[in-house]
């Protein structure tokens, strides 16, 4: 995983399960209806955030109950690393190995490479169509396989998506 990515996604996840986060300065700043924002001022980053409202997983075509850690949909604001808007998404598993995951927002699929428990889009042409599709969607829903074989189904609302999207942009857009 990109050192810059794991970083804000601990820093994010810590903050967003209420706890504190060591050397670091990032902040929840504002939440827009199901997505929270998060700023981090040196050095500077921004993440939108959001929990899946659902969570279906299967094997051998059953539901299965199963043991998951954090899921969460990012996506990020690295204004020195010239990368604004990077979708990512945090699984709650390893994925199956040279696995992809599948988002899907509407009619608009997308494939999402892997590596451990995260995904994320191959270049930034596809974090901004993602981005597009997502500020006109009501939902993303992310498909993906464990290395366990397990697949899983996260549903997203996408309720504030646009508002946070513009708010971190706004505050790490340059």
């Amino acid at each position: 995983m990109k050192p810059s990515l794991r970083a804000g996604l601990v820093a994010a996840l810590c903050l967003a399960a209420g706890g504190a986060v060591a050397q670091s300065e990032a902040k929840n700043v504002a939440v827009k209806s199901d997505w929270t924002i998060f700023a981090e001022s040196e050095p500077k980053q921004c993440w939108v955030v959001s929990a899946p409202k659902k969570t279906v997983n299967t094997k051998d075509g059953k539901v299965v109950a199963v043991r998951r850690g954090d899921i969460y949909m990012f996506v990020s604001f690295w204004p020195n690393n010239s990368k604004l808007g990077e979708v990512s998404f945090l699984g709650g598993y390893p994925f199956a190995e040279g696995s992809t995951v599948t988002l899907t927002v509407g009619d608009a699929k997308f494939e999402l490479f892997t590596d451990g428990e995260v995904a994320w889009a191959a270049t930034p042409e596809d974090d901004r169509r993602i981005a597009t599709a997502m500020k006109r969607g009501v939902e993303a829903v992310v498909a993906g396989r464990s290395s366990r074989g397990t697949r899983t189904s996260d549903t997203f609302s996408l309720i504030g998506f646009t508002a946070a999207y513009d708010d971190a942009m706004a505050r790490c857009g340059s």
